[in-house]
C-alpha cells in the first residue's frame, strides 16, 4: 500500500510524521515508538496482528477513516521480533530521538536500526546452535555467492558455473536471508524461499562494490584475499556489505577479511542428496533422527555450529583430515577429552559477543560471558598441554590468554549485572571514584530524608507528617488537611488534594536538585564508562575471534573423541588409490534409535568392483545399507572416526543419492519427472571418484519403461563413468548385468520365511536375491487378510499364465534351445522333470536359471 501524504489529504501531525517515515520502508514493518509501546498502523498493523496474534484496534480518524493499529510493550519487543525473524519478516525500529519537554508538535523520531533475518545479532533472536547467514547472489557469466555471518564476522566468497551448483550451495548454506538483484530472473527453486530480499541493480555494480570492499578492509586491492578474479562474487559481496551497513547503521569493524572457498576443496553433495542423507534435518523436525543429532554432544554453542559447518562441507584434503584424526587420538589418550570438555563448559559464546562488542550493542551480561571465558583459558591451556600433539598445540596458541582484559573486566563489572546498562548498577564499586561519589550522594538520600522527616515532626508537632516522592512532583512534605493550619510559614504549598496538602521547603528543594541531578549524572557517567569499556575490548576483536574459532574446533575434536568412545567408532585410513573398503559398517542414526541390535555389514569397492546391484525384500535393509555407506564416507571426511570396524577410503569428490521421490507440485513436476531430473544430474556430473546411491530407478513409470531406463542407467554408469555405485532394484533382470560387465557384482539382503511370516536378517550376502516377499511385507504393513488372500490368488493366476506361456515358448524353440554340440547337464535334469512336479513359481525360477546358464 502507498500512503498519501499530499496536502489535499488531512492527517494529524503525528500521522504525517509516521507516513513520511513509512514511505522509506514500504516492505518493512515499522515499529513506531510512542511512550512505553511500539505501535504499528495501517497495513503494518493488520499484518502484525495476524502474524503475532495480537489485537487489532483502531485509533481515531485520519484522512476521514479509522486508522487500523496494534501495539506491543517496548520491553517485550524482542520476543515479538524473534517470531517475525523466523518467518522471514524485517522490522524498522523507529525511536523517539527528540526531547518531549521541548518539542513543539510530535516528538522527533527516526529509524535507528533495521532488524532483518540475516542481520540480527541479539542473543534472544538467534538459534544458539545454528549459524545465522546472510547470502547474496549475483549473476554475470558465473554465479557469485557471498556469505556473511554478521554474528561472527565470517565472510566467504565463491563462484560457481551452473544453476545446479548454485542451488546445491544455497541448500548447504541454508541462509536466514537471501539477497539478489531485483532485475535477475531468479530460479524457480528460490522464488518462494524464506527471507528472499530484492535489491536495486546498482547495489551490485562492479566498480562501486569493489571500492566498498577495499574501503571496508583498508586495502589497495583484493589479491591478498585471493578473490581478485572473482568478479561476480565481488559484486555479490559489495551488495551484501551495503545491505548490512544500511540495516545496522554503524561501522562493521568485526568483518576483517574475506575467505574464498572452492568446490575442489570439499566433497560436493547436491540438494536432494543432503535431504536424502538427513545430515541435519529430518522431516519430523526431530534432530535425534539426523546424523548431526547423533554426533553433536558438543558443550559450547560455538562448537555445535562449527560441527554443523564441518558436517555440511566434508573436506577432500587428506592432510587436514589426518590432522583431525591425530587430535582425536591424542584426546582419547588417558581419556583426556573428559577434562577438556569439563573446562569448555565454562566457555561462553564469545564469537557472538565479539560481534555485539564491535557493533556497540553488547549488553552487560555479554561482558560477564567474556570475563568467565577468560577465567577458564589458563586451566584449559594446562589441560591441552598434556596431549603432546602438534595440532592441539597450535590450537592452544590460537586460543591464547587475556590476563590484562580479564583483570579489567573483573574490576569493572559486578558479578550479577542487570540486563541493560540504562538501568545502572553495572559498573562495580571501586572502579571509578567519581562514579562512586555520585552514587553515594544519591544512595544516601534515604537516610537524609528519614532524618529530615523526624526533625520536621518535632519542629511542627505534626506526628502524621510524611516526606514522599513521585516522578511528577518530585519530593514533597505531605500533611493531612485537618492539620494544614499548623504548618510553619517556611512551608510553600505545592499541591492540594482531597484529604491532604503537599508542601516543600527551600532545604527540601535544594536536596531534590542535588539528588536528582546526582542520579542522572550517575547513570550518564556509568553509560560513558561502559562505552569506554566496550571500546577497550574492541581493540582485541581479532584475538577474540581467533580464540573463539579455536575453542569451537577444540570442542568439536573433543566431541569426536567422546563419540568415538561412546559409539565404538574407529579411525579411518585415507589412501591415494581408488577404492572403499568398509568392514562391519553401521548406520549410526538407525543404530541409535532402533530397539533391536544393528546388523553390521561390509562394503568393498575397487577398480574391479565398481557397482553393486542390490536386490532383496522391501524393508530388508537395502536403503539403510546404501545410506550407511555414504554416511561412513562422509563422517570420515569431516575428521571424525567412523562407525565400522575398519574403513579404508580413496579419493572421493562427490556423493550423489537418488533415493525416494515425491511430486514437486510447485514446479508442476510429477514423481517420475523428479526422479528422472535427479538421475540426469547424476549422469551429467558424476566422475570416477564419485560415490552414487541409486534406489529403485524407473519405478515411477510402466514396468518395461522402468526396466529399460534402470538397465540403461546402470550400464552407462558402469561403462562410461566408472563411479562407485550402489544400485538397488526390484527388476530382477538387472542381476544379469555382471555377466556383461566385469566391474558389476550382485549382492542381496537376506531374509527367510517362517510359515506366512517373514524374518529380515539384514545381512548383505553375495549374489542375487531369490524373491522379493512382497505379499509378506504387505501383511506386515497391516493390509487386511482378505486383500492378501485375494492377492495370492491373483499371483497364482499370473504365475500360472506366465508358466504356460513360457512352456509354449520353450516348446516351439526346443531345437534352438538345445542345439549344442555337447549336452548341457541341465538337459538331462529337465528331461526327467514333469511340469506337474513343480509349482508355477518353482518352474519359472528353474527356467530362468536354465536360460542364464545356457
Amino acid at each position: 500500500m502507498t500512503y498519501k501524504t499530499d496536502q489535499s489529504v488531512t492527517h494529524t501531525p503525528m500521522m504525517q510524521q509516521y507516513l513520511r517515515i513509512k514511505a522509506d520502508y514500504q516492505d518493512t514493518l515499522v515499529f513506531y515508538r510512542m511512550g512505553d509501546f511500539y505501535e504499528l498502523f495501517f497495513d503494518d498493523a493488520k499484518k502484525a496482528a495476524e502474524l503475532l496474534s495480537i489485537t487489532l484496534t483502531a485509533r481515531g480518524n485520519s484522512a476521514g477513516s479509522p486508522i487500523p493499529m496494534c501495539g506491543l510493550p517496548y520491553h517485550a519487543a524482542e520476543g515479538y521480533i524473534a517470531k517475525l525473524m523466523k518467518i522471514g519478516e524485517s522490522v524498522a525500529i523507529c525511536e523517539q530521538i527528540g526531547d518531549p519537554a521541548t518539542s513543539k508538535g510530535p516528538v522527533e523520531r527516526q529509524v535507528v536500526r533495521i532488524v532483518t533475518p540475516g542481520t540480527v545479532t541479539e542473543e534472544a533472536l538467534l538459534e544458539e546452535r545454528q549459524d545465522n547467514l546472510l547470502v547474496a547472489i549475483y549473476f554475470a557469466k558465473d554465479y557469485g555467492i557471498a556469505c556473511l555471518d554478521v554474528t561472527s564476522g565470517r565472510f566467504i566468497l565463491q563462484q560457481v558455473n551452473s544453476v545446479d551448483e548454485l542451488l546445491s550451495e544455497i541448500e548447504r548454506l541454508n541462509p536466514a536471508e537471501l539477497l539478489c538483484n531485483e532485475d535477475w530472473n531468479i530460479p524457480a527453486a528460490l522464488k518462494d524461499r524464506r527471507g528472499l530480499t530484492r535489491r536495486p541493480p546498482w547495489h551490485f555494480e562492479e566498480v562501486s562494490t569493489r571500492e566498498l570492499i577495499l574501503k571496508q578492509f583498508k586495502t589497495h586491492d583484493l589479491k591478498g584475499f585471493g578473490c581478485e578474479h572473482l568478479t561476480s562474487a565481488i559484486s555479490a559481496a559489495g551488495g551484501l556489505l551495503q545491505y548490512v551497513k544500511d540495516t545496522q547503521q554503524s561501522a562493521l569493524p568485526h568483518i576483517q577479511g574475506i575467505r574464498v572457498e572452492s568446490s575442489d576443496e570439499s566433497i560436493l553433495l547436491d540438494a536432494s542428496s543432503r535431504r536424502n542423507l538427513e545430515l541435519d534435518f529430518h522431516p519430523s523436525g526431530q534432530l535425534c533422527f539426523t546424523l548431526f543429532g547423533v554426533l553433536d554432544k558438543t558443550v559450547t554453542a560455538m562448537g555445535s555450529r562449527c560441527l554443523r559447518r564441518w558436517l555440511n562441507r566434508p573436506l577432500r584434503d587428506q592432510t587436514i583430515l589426518n590432522s583431525r584424526y591425530d587430535c582425536v587420538d591424542a584426546l582419547l589418550n588417558n581419556v583426556l577429552y573428559e577434562a577438556v570438555r569439563e573446562n569448555l563448559r565454562s566457555v561462553g559464546d564469545i564469537e557472538r559477543v565479539s560481534a555485539r562488542v564491535a557493533l556497540k550493542s553488547a549488553r552487560p551480561r555479554d561482558l560477564l560471558v567474556l570475563r568467565d571465558t577468560f577465567v577458564t583459558l589458563p586451566s584449559l591451556q594446562a589441560q591441552v598441554a598434556q596431549t603432546e600433539c602438534t595440532q592441539i598445540d597450535e590450537l592452544a596458541t590460537r586460543i591464547g590468554e587475556q590476563p590484562e582484559f580479564l583483570a579489567l573486566l573483573q574490576r569493572a563489572i559486578i558479578d550479577n549485572p542487570p540486563v541493560l546498562i540504562r538501568d545502572g548498577g553495572v559498573i562495580a564499586s571501586g572502579y571509578n571514584q567519581e562514579l562512586d561519589d555520585l552514587r553515594d550522594l544519591s544512595q544516601n538520600a534515604n537516610q537524609f530524608l528519614i532524618d529530615m522527616e523526624t526533625r520536621e515532626k518535632e519542629n511542627t508537632g505534626i506526628a502524621t507528617l510524611r516526606i514522599k516522592y513521585n516522578r511528577v512532583h518530585g519530593y514533597y512534605i505531605e500533611i493531612p488537611r485537618s492539620q494544614s493550619d499548623d504548618v510553619p510559614d517556611t512551608y510553600t504549598r505545592k499541591q492540594t488534594l482531597k484529604n491532604a496538602e503537599r508542601f516543600f521547603t527551600s532545604e527540601l528543594k535544594d536536596f531534590e536538585d542535588t539528588v536528582l541531578n546526582a542520579k542522572e549524572q550517575s547513570l550518564a557517567f556509568e553509560k560513558k564508562l561502559y562505552d569506554e569499556l566496550l571500546e577497550a575490548i574492541a581493540t582485541i576483536l581479532i584475538p577474540i575471534q581467533i580464540c573463539a574459532l579455536a575453542l569451537a574446533e577444540l570442542d568439536v575434536l573433543a566431541n569426536f573423541a567422546e563419540r568415538s568412545m561412546s559409539l565404538n567408532l574407529s579411525r579411518p585410513v585415507l589412501q591415494k588409490q581408488r577404492g572403499i573398503n568398509i568392514e562391519g559398517g553401521r548406520h549410526l542414526v538407525v543404530e541409535q534409535v532402533s530397539d533391536i541390535p544393528f546388523v553390521a555389514n561390509d562394503l568393498d569397492f575397487s577398480d574391479t568392483r565398481q557397482m553393486l546391484i542390490i536386490t532383496g525384500p522391501n524393508m530388508g535393509g537395502k536403503s539403510t545399507y546404501m545410506r550407511q555407506a555414504a554416511l561412513i564416507v562422509l563422517i570420515a571426511h569431516i575428521g571424525c572416526f567412523a562407525p565400522a570396524a575398519k574403513v579404508q577410503c580413496g579419493p572421493i569428490d562427490k556423493i550423489f543419492t537418488r533415493i525416494g521421490a515425491s511430486d514437486d507440485l510447485t514446479s508442476g513436476r510429477s514423481t517420475f519427472m523428479v526422479e528422472m531430473s535427479e538421475t540426469a544430474n547424476i549422469l551429467h556430473n558424476a566422475t570416477a571418484n564419485s560415490l552414487i546411491l541409486m534406489d529403485e530407478i524407473g519405478r515411477g513409470t510402466s514396468t518395461f519403461d522402468g526396466l529399460s531406463l534402470a538397465w540403461a542407467c546402470a550400464d552407462y554408469l558402469a561403462k562410461e563413468i566408472h563411479a562407485f555405485t550402489l544400485f538397488a532394484t526390484h527388476y530382477f533382470e538387472l542381476t544379469s548385468l555382471p555377466e556383461e560387465q566385469g566391474t558389476i557384482h550382485n549382492v542381496h539382503l537376506d531374509a527367510m520365511e517362517h510359515g506366512d511370516k517373514i524374518v529380515f536378517l539384514h545381512a548383505v550376502k553375495e549374489g542375487a536375491a531369490s524373491q522379493s516377499y512382497g505379499l509378506q511385507v504387505a501383511s506386515l504393513a497391516g493390509i487386511p487378510g482378505s486383500v492378501i488372500e485375494q492377492a495370492k490368488l491373483k499371483l497364482s493366476h499370473l504365475e500360472d499364465t506366465a508358466y504356460k506361456e513360457q512352456q509354449a515358448e520353450i516348446g516351439s524353440n526346443q531345437l534352438d534351445l538345445f542345439a549344442i554340440n555337447e549336452p548341457h547337464p541341465a538337459v538331462g535334469l529337465i528331461e526327467k522333470l514333469s511340469p506337474d512336479e513343480l509349482s508355477p513359481r518353482e518352474a519359472l525360477d528353474f527356467l530362468y536359471t536354465l536360460k542364464q546358464t545356457l
